[in-house]
């Protein structure tokens, strides 16, 4: 063991004939645990918050989306299904038509989208787990659909209400006078499922077969705005979407789920990050203590270190003594810290102390990552904070 590191560790851990200092590096060790504590709770907050806001997006977008650049729809060749056939890392693929459209029911009426969608839409995305009442849409019924939340509590509307269906309207698209009396398309609906999941989510979408959008938007043979993609791998989506923009060129736009809710993964991003230099900037308050603690070890110890340096110990080693020390309080403190925070991450996924709702526990997630994030970000600051406290040492200050 080094000289310098073995005299640290005696004053670190043997208590000094004043009791002030005894009580600073207590105040010091116990402002770097709930320092260290509170960032490691704050990242693992946030990565179950990613996740659980990561898995909301699952049911609502797919990994790739393909529409077309000019236009709101497209006709879907056999040039473009054998692109997407001999890709490999396409799991599934689901034509889409997707349009805005008015709901009226028992004279409430509401702005949405229709999005009619094939048979295998729920391997595409999520959305059959997200049916909190009612089932998936039924190719043995014509003319049924599938409703978000918020859209059946703004019309008031039940599932499976075969008294008055709900009617959706699309303008007839044209130029010059258009008759009032006949300016839609019309088709009525039976509601047989509701889904959730995001506010805006389920404020957007009335599920229907994609033979029934088909009808009433009067499209033809092929005609289609959109296919959406499901991944074999979703972590290559932004290296097939490339292939896939190559491939099918200019006239495509080929999307990401992360393209496709840009904004959303920047906030989210943004608030871990934000969040992350809040707590670092508490944890750097934390080690002031930590500063403050060395500097009055160095001035007790002042004797001490006349000795050490009389018998032929070097500035520089004397200096080291009180970095090491500084850097051992802090590890220490960092160590104890991520113990408590980890046994409470564990915790709070068993058990559901924190409630986000009745029935919604706030999401937490250890990760490895945070944990060497914090260990990284304590260490650094620490030998900082124990580097500032040792300057004070000159060989002025020790034969004073």
């Amino acid at each position: 063991m080094s000289f310098s590191l073995y005299i640290a560790k005696r004053y670190l851990f043997t208590k000094t004939s004043n009791n002030a200092i005894n009580i600073v590096t207590i105040i010091a060790s116990f402002g770097v645990i709930v320092g260290s504590l509170a960032l490691f709770i704050i990242l693992s907050g946030f990565s179950g918050l990613r996740t659980f806001s990561y898995s909301l997006l699952d049911a609502s977008d797919p990994d790739i989306k393909i529409s077309s650049v000019k236009g709101k729809s497209f006709f879907i060749t056999d040039d473009i299904q054998q692109i997407l056939i001999k890709n490999k890392s396409i799991e599934e693929s689901s034509k889409v038509i997707e349009e805005r459209v008015f709901l009226e029911y028992n004279d409430k009426s509401e702005i949405a989208y229709i999005k009619g969608v094939e048979a295998n839409y729920p391997k595409i995305t999520h959305i059959d787990a997200t049916i909190s009442q009612g089932t998936w849409l039924d190719t043995a019924y014509v003319n049924t659909a599938l409703i978000g939340r918020t859209i059946a509590i703004k019309l008031s509307l039940g599932v499976r209400s075969y008294g008055e269906p709900l009617q959706i309207m699309v303008p007839k698209p044209g130029t010059g006078f258009v008759n009032p009396t006949n300016a839609f398309y019309k088709t009525d609906v039976q509601i047989v499922g509701l889904y959730t999941g995001t506010e805006e989510f389920e404020s957007k979408f009335v599920f229907v077969t994609l033979a029934q959008a088909k009808e009433l938007l009067n499209f033809k043979e092929n005609q289609i705005t959109a296919v959406e993609l499901k991944l074999l791998d979703a972590k290559n989506a932004d290296v097939i979407a490339n292939e896939l923009q190559e491939k099918l060129g200019n006239t495509f736009k080929v999307q990401t789920k992360e393209q496709l809710n840009e904004v959303f993964y920047k906030v989210i991003n943004t608030e871990n990050f934000v969040s992350y230099l809040i707590f670092t900037l508490i944890v750097i308050i934390a080690l002031f203590n930590v500063i403050g603690t060395i500097i009055m070890m160095i001035i007790d110890k002042k004797d001490n270190l006349k000795t050490l340096f009389s018998l032929g110990a070097s500035v520089k080693e004397i200096k080291r003594i009180f970095v090491l020390q500084g850097f051992l309080l802090t590890f220490f403190g960092m160590i104890l810290g991520l113990i408590l925070g980890i046994i409470l991450v564990f915790v709070q996924q068993e058990f559901s102390l924190f409630m986000i709702t009745d029935n919604l526990a706030y999401p937490v997630e250890f990760r490895y990552s945070n944990l060497f994030i914090v260990m990284a970000t304590i260490t650094i600051l620490g030998f900082i904070a124990a580097k500032i406290a040792s300057s004070r040492i000159s060989k002025e200050f020790i034969e004073k």
